[in-house]
C-alpha cells in the first residue's frame, strides 16, 4: 500500500515541472508543502480542465459519488491495479475520472523484529513524479460536497521488494498525457499499472518521526545511519 509520502517543492516549481496550465484560487491559497503527506488531507491533484493540465485540492481517500458516509473513504486510500477496472468504487473513475497525484518522495515500512522501519523512496536525480490516482466527486444531503482521490497500487519491483509487497503506480512523463486523456482505451491503460523500474529510484531508512502524521519537518526525509 501506500499510506504516506511528500511533495515538499513549492507550488510554482510544481506548476512548471508537470506543465499545470490551470491553477484555482483554492490551490493558490491551500497548497503547503508537505514532508509527511497522510490520508485524509487535502493533497494537490492534476486533472484536465478544457483539454488542459489544472491543478485542484482532494481529499486524499476516495469517497464514492453512491456512498452514504463519507467516512468510507478511510478505507480507500488506495486501488489494487489487478482489480481496479471492476470494482464498484473504482471502475467508474477509472473510466473517466484520472488524475496525477504529485510526489517527490514515498514511505513504507520494513518489519524488523518486533518494530517496523520507515523507509523513503524517491528518484535518483530527486525530481518530483506522479503516482496513477483516481478522483470522484461525493454531494451529501445537506448540499456539502467532497471531492476525493485514490493512489493506484501494484507489485513492488525490486528495490521496493526488500521493505513492502505493494508500491504506488508511478507513470512515467511520456505515460501523463494518456493516462489524463479520456479517449485512452481500457486496455492502454491497464498495461501502464505497472512497477516502475527500481534502477531509477533509491531508498533509505528514515527516521520513526514520520510515524505520526502531527510531525511535519524537513527532518522527516532525512537518511539515518
Amino acid at each position: 500500500m501506500c499510506g504516506r509520502y511528500s511533495l515538499t517543492e513549492a507550488l510554482d516549481v510544481i506548476v512548471q515541472h508537470f506543465l499545470i496550465q490551470h491553477v484555482g484560487p483554492e490551490v493558490a491559497a491551500g497548497y503547503r508543502p508537505s514532508y509527511n503527506v497522510a490520508p485524509s488531507q487535502d493533497v494537490l491533484v492534476i486533472g484536465l480542465r478544457l483539454g488542459a493540465r489544472a491543478a485542484a485540492l482532494h481529499r486524499w481517500g476516495l469517497i464514492p459519488g453512491w456512498a452514504k458516509d463519507p467516512s468510507i473513504g478511510y478505507k480507500m486510500i488506495n486501488a489494487r491495479a489487478e482489480t481496479v477496472h471492476e470494482r464498484p468504487a473504482y471502475r467508474g473513475p477509472f473510466r473517466s475520472r484520472r488524475c496525477l497525484i504529485p510526489a517527490d518522495g514515498l514511505y513504507e515500512w520494513k518489519r524488523e523484529g518486533k518494530r517496523k522501519q520507515p523507509y523513503r523512496f524517491l528518484m535518483k536525480d530527486e525530481k518530483p513524479f506522479a503516482f496513477a490516482g483516481l478522483w470522484d466527486e461525493w454531494r451529501g444531503p445537506d448540499g456539502q460536497t467532497i471531492r476525493s482521490c485514490t493512489i493506484i497500487t501494484t507489485e513492488p519491483n525490486e528495490l521496493l521488494a526488500t521493505v513492502h509487497d505493494r508500491m504506488p503506480v508511478i507513470l512515467p512523463p511520456d505515460a501523463y498525457d494518456e493516462w489524463l486523456d479520456p479517449r485512452t482505451k481500457p486496455d492502454r491503460l491497464r498495461a501502464l499499472l505497472v512497477p516502475y523500474p527500481a534502477e531509477q529510484m533509491k531508498g533509505y531508512p528514515v527516521s520513526p518521526r514520520v510515524n505520526s502524521p502531527a510531525n511535519n519537518d524537513p527532518e522527516l526525509i532525512l537518511p539515518i545511519v
